[in-house]
């Protein structure tokens, strides 16, 4: 006889995780590379990465 797995619908907390705080614009943002000398600007940059979603966001100072 065939065995029969139990279908279990993923809730929208567990689809979702993490990621609506970041479609709406509010980012968790973590420092990558401080204060890194960028050529074309003549400036210091700072590289930040969002932790949840993996974009990343260039600022210069």
């Amino acid at each position: 006889m065939a065995v029969i797995l139990p279908f279990k619908r993923p809730s929208a907390e567990e689809k979702f995780k993490g990621r609506t705080l970041c479609r709406e614009g509010f980012h968790k943002w973590k420092i990558v590379t401080e204060k890194k000398f960028d050529v074309k600007q003549g400036k210091l940059v700072t590289v930040y990465q969002c932790v949840r979603c993996g974009k990343q966001k260039v600022e210069a100072h």
